[in-house]
C-alpha cells in the first residue's frame, strides 16, 4: 500500500514538474530590437534566434524569390569570412547555425556551448552573418543554378504542382500565393538582395530569442551585439491584407502519377485571431488529430480511400490557409473528394460531440509538455511570441485556454469562418476522363 501511494505521489510531482513553463523575460535593446530571454543553467548550452519580417510575403511583383535568396545567402559569406570559414569555425567549436524562413519571417539560429571561448566565437560569426553579409557574386550564381534545377524538378512533381495551383486559387494575387518560377530566379541580381536586406533586416524590426546558460546581463549584451550593426529604419513590417472571400472552384490537372493529389481550402485565420483556440481544438477533431480525427475515420478507417488525410489552419500575420489534403487512387478520387466534402459539411453544420471534445482536450493538453521539452523548441516559441506580439503568458495560458473551449464555440467559429460551398479545390493526377475541367 505504501509503495503504491509513493508511486502516485511521484507521478503527481513529475506531472507538475513537466507542466512547468519557462519564465520569459522581455525588454527592448538599445538597438531597438525586441528581446525574449529564458535563463536556464541546467545545460551548458545557449540557443539563439534572430528573426525579421522578411519572409516571402514581403516579395513584390516582378521580384519574387528575392526574399528567399537573401535569407539563403546570409551565412554564405560575411565580412572577413567565406562560407568555408564559417562552416569550419563552427565545426571547430561544435556550434550549429541554422535558420527559419516562411511567408512572414526570416532569420538565423545558433546553438553553442555556453563556455566563454566557444560562445564568443560562435556569436561573433552569427553577428557578422546578420550584420555584414556579403552576397558574393560567385556564390549567388551557384545558388541560382541550384535553385533553378530544384524548380525544374518540382515542375514534374504532383505535390509541387498541387501546392502552386492551390496557393494561387486561395490567395490570388496576394504574395502568400506566389511561387518562384525559373524566370523569377534568372533575373535576380546581387543589388536586389542588398536592397531587400537593407529594407527588411533592420534592428527596430528584429526579434531576438535567447535561452540557456547565461545571465540576464550577458543576454542584454548579446542581444545588443547581434543587432547594433543592423540597417537602420527599414520597410513597413506589415504584409498587405489577404482577401478572405475567394471565388470557389475546382481545378483538375492531368498528371501521370498513379494517385490523385487533392487539396481543398480557403483563407483561414491570422495568428492573433480571437477564434484561434476554438478553431485549433475543432480542427484537431476534424483532421488535425491523426488517427483520432473524423476525416481519417471516415476516409481511411471506414472506406480505405486514402492512407492519410489531414486538415490544418496555418495562422500567419495575415490569414493563412485552411487546408484539407489527401492522396488517393485515381479511380477513387471523385468518391474520396465527395466524402471529404460531406464530412466537412456535417462538421460545420452539426459541430462536435462532447465525447470528441473531451478526447481532443485530453490529447492536446497531455501532449503539451512535448512542445516545450527542449531549449530549441522553447526558443522557437519565444520567436513566435515576439514576432506576433503574443502575451508573455502565452505558454502558461495555453492549456487553460484549450480546456475552456466549448462545443458551441467550435461550431460558431467554423460556421463563421469555413463555408463548405466557398472552397478552392485542386486535383493533380485527376481521373483522365475529367482532367482539364475547371
Amino acid at each position: 500500500m505504501f509503495t503504491r501511494l509513493l508511486s502516485i505521489v511521484v507521478l503527481v510531482f513529475a506531472a507538475g514538474s513537466v507542466l512547468a513553463t519557462p519564465q520569459i523575460q522581455h525588454w527592448q535593446a538599445a538597438s531597438g530590437a525586441q528581446v525574449y530571454f529564458v535563463e536556464d543553467h541546467d545545460l551548458p548550452m545557449l540557443d539563439v534566434a534572430v528573426d525579421f519580417p522578411a519572409g516571402s510575403g514581403f516579395d513584390v511583383a516582378g521580384k519574387v524569390g528575392v526574399s528567399s535568396l537573401t535569407y539563403g545567402m546570409l551565412d554564405l559569406g560575411a565580412q572577413g569570412l567565406s562560407e568555408d570559414d564559417i562552416a569550419r569555425k563552427l565545426a571547430d567549436i561544435g556550434a550549429q547555425m541554422g535558420g527559419h524562413f516562411d511567408n512572414d519571417r526570416a532569420g538565423l539560429t545558433l546553438r553553442t556551448l555556453s563556455k566563454t571561448e566557444e560562445r564568443d566565437t560562435a556569436l561573433d560569426i552569427l553577428a557578422r552573418c546578420l550584420q555584414q553579409p556579403l552576397f558574393p557574386e560567385p556564390v549567388l550564381a551557384r545558388e541560382k543554378a541550384r535553385l533553378i534545377a530544384s524548380l525544374k524538378e518540382a515542375e514534374t512533381q504532383p505535390e509541387s504542382i498541387a501546392g502552386k495551383a492551390f496557393g494561387k486559387a486561395v490567395f490570388g494575387v496576394h504574395p502568400y500565393g506566389w511561387h518562384m518560377e525559373v524566370s523569377d530566379v534568372e533575373k535576380i541580381q546581387r543589388a536586389g538582395l542588398e536592397d531587400f536586406y537593407r529594407s527588411h533586416y533592420s534592428a527596430n524590426h528584429a526579434v531576438v530569442a535567447l535561452m540557456g546558460d547565461i545571465t540576464r546581463a550577458r543576454a542584454e549584451a548579446i542581444a545588443q551585439q547581434l543587432t547594433a550593426g543592423l540597417p537602420a529604419g527599414g520597410a513597413d513590417s506589415h504584409i498587405v491584407p489577404v482577401s478572405i472571400h475567394i471565388n470557389p472552384g475546382e481545378q483538375r490537372i492531368a498528371h501521370p502519377a498513379s494517385q490523385s493529389h487533392i487539396l481543398i481550402g480557403t483563407p483561414g485565420i491570422a495568428r492573433n485571431d480571437k477564434d484561434y483556440f476554438p478553431l485549433y481544438v475543432g480542427n484537431y477533431i476534424l483532421g488535425g488529430g491523426g488517427f483520432v480525427s473524423r476525416l481519417m475515420n471516415e476516409v481511411r478507417e471506414k472506406r480505405g480511400l486514402a492512407y492519410s488525410v489531414y486538415s490544418y489552419f496555418m495562422p500567419m500575420q495575415q490569414p493563412g490557409a485552411f487546408q484539407i489534403g489527401l492522396q488517393t487512387k485515381k479511380d477513387q478520387a471523385d468518391e474520396a473528394l465527395k466524402l471529404v466534402r460531406q464530412t466537412l459539411r456535417t462538421f460545420v453544420d452539426k459541430g462536435v460531440t462532447e465525447k470528441e471534445l473531451r478526447a481532443a482536450k485530453q490529447n492536446i493538453i497531455g501532449g503539451f509538455p512535448l512542445r516545450i521539452d527542449s531549449n530549441k523548441k522553447i526558443v522557437e516559441y519565444l520567436s513566435v511570441i515576439g514576432f506576433y506580439g503574443l502575451p508573455l503568458t502565452y505558454l502558461d495560458d495555453f492549456t487553460a485556454r484549450v480546456d475552456k473551449v466549448t462545443a458551441k464555440q467550435i461550431q460558431d467559429a467554423f460556421k463563421r469562418r469555413i463555408d463548405p460551398d466557398a472552397l478552392a479545390t485542386v486535383i493533380v493526377g485527376a481521373p483522365e476522363a475529367a482532367a482539364g475541367k475547371e
